[in-house]
């Protein structure tokens, strides 16, 4: 499913589309809406784009948030906006923003400077990633090739359910968003670090993807509400954490009634020297503990898959697809 073969959200009602096309019927908010449907950023590289101030381009960003056509996401130090991944309103500007004439000078010179933001977001993430590139590639060995651990991946998810929100825990690099996008409306990376952040930001950028993004932030205290994803996916980031139980409990509470999520992980084994070189907390993920963990989290193992490695010091990859039970069913899985 590509971005341009999804079925529309529908429009707003009359009295939201005269009060959307009001707030985009100005030329620099016009500017806003298609810039901000291809990429989120912050004020400052929208002023940049846009060769205004940053004050008089936060006014634009301010009366567009209003009108619920904006959605904005802090981050440390800074705020990125982008257009909201869902209502009628912002789907409407979204179809404005795709007729907007591409060879407009106007439009086509902010084109150029998104590139050139684009571009710099590369540069610095790729410095970040070199320096951790030998301890990927050491851990990448260990393993079946992540192609294979991918294929089985598209193929637990498979294409009859449509995914109208994915979630992706621990996003890293973002390719898992990357990996899922044709087979998602829209897509969110969470990570708790600045840089990994960054780097997703930028390989969702290179790769145009403009229905995916990123956000900095905890599982435990999630910046999305409960409930609202369609699956979830949790990409080799069990075995990092204090309580993968408490994280499958968490991932659970985000998903909708028969919501799915996709688990990738180690097997056990008994490779010591990854707690000390880096940073495993577990040695794999037993079957046992993971029945446990979803049994908890009102889930129910619906798939499973193992991918053994050819050679003997090599780790076996498990997947698990698990099913969220409608909330009845879990609180009384849960007594029992």
């Amino acid at each position: 499913m590509s971005e341009s073969t999804r079925s529309s959200p529908p429009l707003p009602s009359l009295d939201g589309f005269v009060s959307t096309l009001r707030a985009v019927a100005e030329p620099t908010r016009l500017r806003l809406a298609v810039l901000l449907s291809r990429a989120e950023l912050t004020v400052t590289e929208i002023s940049h784009v846009l060769g205004q101030s940053q004050p008089r381009t936060s006014r634009h960003l301010r009366l567009l948030l209003d009108a619920d056509i904006l959605e904005r996401a802090p981050e440390g130090a800074h705020v990125f906006y982008r257009v909201c991944d869902g209502g009628a309103g912002a789907e409407l500007v979204r179809r404005l923003a795709d007729r907007v004439p591409a060879d407009d000078p106007v439009i086509a010179a902010d084109a150029a400077a998104l590139e050139r933001v684009r571009q710099a977001r590369v540069l610095a993430a790729a410095g970040y990633l070199r320096s951790h590139a030998d301890e990927a590639a050491a851990l990448r060995a260990l393993q079946v090739a992540e192609a294979d651990i991918e294929h089985a991946m598209l193929e637990l998810i498979g294409a009859a359910e449509p995914i109208e929100r994915l979630l992706d825990i621990g996003t890293g690099t973002g390719r898992i968003l990357e990996l899922l996008a044709p087979v998602s409306e829209r897509s969110v990376g969470l990570d708790v670090s600045r840089d990994m952040v960054a780097a997703a930001r930028a390989k969702l950028g290179q790769a145009r993807l403009s229905r995916a993004s990123v956000r900095q932030g905890d599982l435990h205290r999630p910046p999305f509400e409960a409930a609202s994803f369609d699956v979830a996916v949790m990409h080799h980031v069990l075995h990092l954490l204090d309580d993968p139980g408490e994280a499958i409990v968490d991932a659970a509470r985000l998903l909708r009634a028969g919501g799915r999520l996709l688990v990738a992980d180690f097997a056990p084994h008994q490779l010591e020297f990854l707690r000390q070189r880096h940073g495993h907390r577990h040695l794999g993920i037993d079957d046992h503990d993971m029945r446990s963990w979803a049994a908890h989290g009102g889930l129910e193992i619906e798939a499973e898959r193992t991918l053994r490695p050819p050679g003997p010091e090599q780790l076996t990859v498990r997947l698990w697809l698990l099913r969220a039970q409608p909330r009845s069913a879990a609180a009384s899985a849960a007594v029992a």
